[in-house]
């Protein structure tokens, strides 16, 4: 069998694709603030209408009375033809007193699917709603990707 030019074009071709279709992709959602900005954040001193400034405002806001503000930071992992699954998430918390001055500042991660605490700084026991914590990080890979995004935007 003699092998054409077609061939080996076809070939060059299909191989690095192929390969590439193997490499694993990620892609981030949400926003957490980094630790750096995280430390401008002076618990006991800061002002919620500082924070806005200092490292945003947050996509979720304590439920009813808006004690806390919850940054929430997901990274998903894509191989190939699979479908994608989330293989880490981040909650910050950032809770604050009657008079509007941050109380407390956490970072919850996950480890073997319980919920660890990564960072805190605080002038209390710490953030009150923990069942929301355990709501936002107990959805690990059991919310696809496709969910996370707007079906408006495709």
């Amino acid at each position: 069998m003699k092998i054409s030019r077609r061939h080996i074009a076809a070939f060059v071709l299909i191989v690095p694709m192929a390969l590439a279709a193997c490499q694993a992709t990620y892609r981030n959602h949400g926003y957490v603030p980094a630790e750096d900005e995280l430390a401008q954040v002076v618990v006991g001193q800061t002002r919620q209408d500082e924070l806005e400034g200092m490292i945003g405002r947050p996509s979720a806001q304590g439920l009813l009375t808006g004690s806390a503000w919850y940054y929430v930071g997901s990274r998903w992992q894509n191989y190939g033809p699979r479908p994608a699954r989330e293989i880490e998430r981040q909650v910050v918390a950032i809770s604050f007193n009657e008079g509007g001055t941050v109380a407390n500042v956490e970072r919850f991660g996950q480890e073997r699917g319980q919920v660890v605490v990564l960072s805190r700084r605080v002038t209390d026991t710490g953030v009150n709603s923990t069942g929301l914590i355990r709501q936002l990080m107990g959805n690990v890979g059991r919310v696809s990707a496709g969910q996370l995004l707007d079906d408006g935007l495709q």
